[in-house]
């Protein structure tokens, strides 16, 4: 992938942002604004690949959304499609692991439940309804933030490569 200038990074953050505001989940906005560097310029395609892993995978308030699009991108980025390819799963690996840390250090952890400030129901399963997306939703969320942040720090980690 080529090099970004800082306002095409912004600028595919701010596409993340606007997808979330318009009802898409956190993972589906952040994969979906960058999959076409990757060829994958039918965006209703990339919004059905990345749709499960929105609210912490399935709304379980487990992984955050937000990080899931960054790894699945880091899949098209350098993952291995070659069976017992280690170094291409260590690659892939090492991606993920500096792109959770940094999405960690700046939001303080990559759990949904605990990035929203709610108590994960452990024996319980969640509700797989969606919130509505009211003004309200929006004030009390910092999901939309965490979407265009998890663009700009994919885009940025690649550009230091």
């Amino acid at each position: 992938m080529q090099r970004l200038t800082n306002e095409e990074i912004e600028a595919r953050a701010a596409r993340a942002m606007d997808l979330f505001r318009q009802g898409f989940n956190c993972s589906q906005s952040v994969f979906a604004s960058v999959a076409d560097l990757y060829g994958i310029a039918d965006e209703a395609l990339a919004l059905r690949l990345s749709a499960s892993f929105g609210g912490g995978i399935g709304r379980m308030r487990q992984t955050c959304g937000a990080a899931c699009g960054m790894f699945l991108l880091a899949g098209l980025q350098n993952g291995s499609a070659t069976p017992g390819d280690a170094e291409g799963k260590k690659q892939n690996y090492a991606l993920v692991q500096q792109l959770a840390n940094q999405f960690k250090a700046e939001h303080g952890s990559l759990i949904c439940a605990e990035l929203l400030g709610l108590v994960p129901r452990q024996q319980q399963p969640s509700d797989p309804t969606p919130a509505p997306r009211t003004d309200e939703y929006y004030k009390k969320r910092p999901c939309v933030e965490m979407v265009g942040n998890a663009v700009r720090i994919y885009l940025e980690t690649l550009n230091q490569e």
